[in-house]
């Protein structure tokens, strides 16, 4: 007979972000084999059997931060390059970087950022990369849940015919919807590869029932000469040849006016939306007031480690929407329950996952405890002020322990599954190299 582990979590506060954003103090989180079995507050909670073990963790309780487009490994380049536009900055400082990596630097580099996002309650991460075998092996054995998005792109030693033999190939050994591992398609973008590859990795998406991530519009210059070939935007260009009729994940979407958010409506695109990297390259800011009304699903990304410089979500949690609200000159713009939700439960659906990002019965148990004897959470009157709190002041600091797939990976603020001082050792050794010191 299967022996079923069945754990209760008792907290000051449990922040469930699920649809109608109830927050239960003080709250239980009940865990069975791994998922939610029960949720709410403590005077209703079940009885349990003599075998539930019970942690009295105190603090707040709450989902596992998902990070919707993230390159981990380039924390073998973190502020390579600072200060030069996006195309020189490809070019010139990561590209001819990049082309020496090897899969051993890229499992230093996942691992090390890995445990960097653990540790900040990051539980999530869509990644876009190169050598896909080390990234999902460094996940794995960090612990955290990963969305593989092997990247395509035309700086490769792959021919493109490699590239989906492979694609398939990873797909068939990794993808797991009931595990911690899923694999998508990354087409690096149309002003890379051009249009015609760009369509074809949709279409081995939608064969493999799986998410296309690529970049989109994410500066005001690099699709223009396929603009003026096309006569029409590259939201439009790429509608057009059929690439959003499956789940795509565009990352960025900076330069969409109305009309391609429109489209990108109609075709349920999905959105993850990387202010800090977008301020840090100067590329603009992403339209999210009106990519939410119309019903866009937005995800928060740091984007890689080399152009944010951090892969602390909680920084998109402030900024997004304080951006938001300059924008639009109106301080409802983006509230801090919804900024909150992109960051868990609308990235996760984001990045095609619909079993985590928030706290409910049959979920993933992805989640994270938050410190609240800290002076900016006093004080706390009512749930909207604890919810404004999370949102303007949860900072990596706060996060003390974290949970993935029921499986404790940080406890006080240590990661339990890496040795974080020999991946620091690892990358700053393994980062002279690539830079020729």
């Amino acid at each position: 007979m299967t022996q079923i582990h069945q754990h209760r979590f008792i907290a000051e506060v449990v922040v469930t972000c699920d649809t109608e954003n109830s927050v239960y103090a003080p709250g239980i989180v009940d865990i069975e084999d791994g998922r939610i079995h029960w949720v709410g507050s403590k005077e209703d909670a079940p009885d349990t059997s003599s075998t539930t073990k019970e942690y009295d963790v105190g603090g707040l309780l709450m989902p596992g931060l998902v990070n919707a487009h993230c390159h981990t490994p380039m924390t073998l380049l973190r502020g390579v390059g600072d200060g030069l536009p996006l195309q020189r900055w490809l070019t010139e400082a990561m590209w001819p970087r990049e082309g020496l990596m090897t899969s051993e630097d890229v499992w230093w580099g996942m691992t090390f950022g890995s445990a960097e996002m653990l540790q900040s309650g990051v539980t999530t991460s869509c990644e876009m990369y190169l050598f896909e075998e080390a990234v999902v092996d460094a996940a794995q054995q960090t612990g955290a849940r990963l969305v593989m998005t092997p990247v395509v792109i035309s700086e490769s030693n792959r021919n493109f015919k490699e590239h989906i033999t492979d694609l398939i190939h990873l797909y068939e050994r990794h993808h797991d919807p009931a595990g911690r591992t899923t694999v998508g398609v990354a087409a690096h973008s149309a002003y890379d590869l051009g249009i015609d590859p760009v369509a074809e990795l949709a279409g081995l998406a939608r064969s493999l029932d799986t998410t296309l991530h690529l970049h989109l519009a994410e500066t005001q210059e690099e699709s223009a000469d396929l603009e003026r070939k096309f006569g029409q935007s590259i939201t439009r260009i790429l509608y057009d040849n059929g690439v959003f009729d499956g789940r795509v994940l565009a990352a960025h979407s900076v330069w969409v006016d109305r009309s391609d958010i429109e489209l990108m409506a109609e075709g349920e695109v999905a959105v993850a939306h990387c202010p800090v990297s977008n301020m840090k390259l100067g590329a603009g800011i992403a339209p999210l007031v009106d990519l939410r009304a119309a019903g866009v699903t937005v995800g928060y990304g740091t984007d890689g480690p080399a152009s944010n410089d951090s892969l602390d979500l909680w920084e998109e949690v402030k900024i997004a929407p304080l951006l938001a609200r300059v924008k639009a000159l109106e301080s409802t713009a983006i509230t801090a329950s919804e900024t909150l939700a992109m960051a868990t439960r609308e990235g996760a659906a984001a990045v095609g996952l619909h079993d985590t990002g928030s706290l409910e019965v049959g979920n993933a148990a992805d989640m994270i405890r938050v410190d609240l004897e800290q002076s900016t959470f006093v004080p706390v009157t009512s749930p909207d002020e604890l919810i404004a709190h999370l949102a303007w002041s949860g900072s990596n600091r706060l996060v003390t322990d974290v949970w993935v797939a029921g499986k404790q990976v940080v406890v006080g603020g240590e990661v339990q599954t890496v040795d974080t001082e020999r991946a620091r050792a690892q990358v700053q050794e393994r980062a002279r190299r690539l830079a020729g010191s």
